[in-house]
């Protein structure tokens, strides 16, 4: 485990450790909050005995070196703010995370641990924290890593953050590797369904191409629209137009205009396209498979969008069929998430898999380590 160090006592989040001492102190809970554009996902934000802890004033970009590629900043900083102040340089988020809402925080990117479009060619959020303050459940304020990338010997816990739902700890604040901004981009687009579209996939996989994000999807969730492939490509200019020289050649498609296209990935990062926005029953929710990229088709019976070149697919089902979706994916090697409910309610049925025995032990203990009076609530993860 990377070593722990205390933070000196200038420029400290007192206010939030005050909290979660009285909070541990008083045996009361707490669930941490930034701009709540998750909350669909955290869990219920209201639940009897459980406070709001607020990290919204807890924001601001503490350094940025773009020679480094290294920028760091406070929880409660908006990642639209943060995005800007890298776009300004040139550089971004390769991972590009969703934002759900005007209120995404630096925090809650984190400790959510989403990605976009390009996760299965740049990596997630994980693959980019370098360092992180917390405070956990005992109201310490802990440092982990720190602005390189060479910085930790042993177990990554500013890694282990991502994702972690606030479970662990307030992410005070997080050093994070940018890249800069690909000097060019395209997308294709070609007429297939689910099936051809993910063995091309499989094959373009295989090649040295650029391929930066993809999506499989029929417009909307009624049978009969049009099914297509887009794939994104980004990198150096000659690569990208040898690339779609080659792609066009081998599988014919269309290439978008880029003024069109952009706006299109930012949608389907931002879950705002036809697909994610048109439920086929009010009492269908939105589940997330998470499978190896080249999984056959599963459940064909319900829609789908596919991204990751096959390693995440979004599936309208209702929630009678939460035994079947899950049992089809961890026949293939994967695990399900009832993303979004309907808007009745999950009616009892968990919003993320059970993890296998040993992952449980070890998230577990975990958060013993870091909040041994379980001071604080988030979702349900094991």
């Amino acid at each position: 485990m990377s070593a722990a160090t205390p933070i000196p006592e200038t420029d400290q989040p007192d206010h939030l450790i005050e909290q979660v001492r009285a909070a541990a102190a008083d045996h009361r809970r707490l669930r941490i909050r930034g701009g709540g554009s998750k909350d669909f996902l955290a869990g219920e934000a209201d639940a009897v005995g459980v406070a709001p802890l607020s990290t919204q004033d807890w924001r601001g970009i503490l350094s940025h070196e773009p020679s480094e590629l290294v920028i760091t900043a406070r929880a409660g900083t908006p990642l639209a703010e943060l995005e800007a102040a890298l776009a300004a340089h040139g550089q971004c988020l390769p991972f590009e995370p969703p934002h759900f809402g005007a209120g995404a925080t630096v925090g809650g990117m984190v400790a959510a641990g989403l990605a976009g479009p390009a996760r299965a060619s740049v990596g997630g959020v994980r693959d980019y924290v370098l360092g992180a303050r917390l405070v956990n459940g005992r109201g310490e304020l802990l440092t982990f890593g720190g602005q390189v990338m060479k910085n930790v010997a042993g177990y990554d816990v500013s890694r282990a953050l991502a994702g972690s739902w606030g479970l662990l700890g307030i992410v005070a604040e997080v050093s994070l590797k940018v890249l800069p901004t690909a000097p060019a981009e395209a997308t294709l687009h070609f007429p297939l369904g689910q099936r051809d579209a993910l063995e091309l996939l499989h094959q373009w996989g295989g090649q040295p191409l650029p391929l930066n994000a993809s999506c499989w999807v029929r417009d909307t969730t009624q049978p009969g629209e049009p099914e297509l492939l887009f794939v994104r490509l980004r990198g150096a200019i000659a690569a990208v137009e040898a690339a779609c020289e080659r792609m066009q050649r081998e599988a014919g498609g269309t290439r978008m205009d880029n003024a069109q296209a952009g706006p299109d990935w930012v949608d389907a990062g931002e879950q705002r396209l036809p697909f994610f926005t048109q439920a086929p029953s009010a009492g269908h929710g939105l589940w997330r498979l998470s499978l190896p990229q080249t999984s056959a088709p599963l459940l064909p019976a319900w829609p789908q969008l596919i991204e990751w070149h096959g390693a995440q697919r979004w599936l309208w089902a209702p929630l009678s069929a939460a035994d079947e979706i899950r049992a089809a994916v961890r026949s293939a090697g994967g695990h399900a998430q009832l993303f979004r409910a309907p808007a009745a309610g999950a009616g009892g049925v968990r919003r993320f898999d059970v993890p296998e025995p040993a992952v449980a032990t070890i998230m577990r203990h975990l958060r013993e380590a870091f909040d041994p009076h379980g001071v604080f609530v988030g979702p349900d993860l094991f």
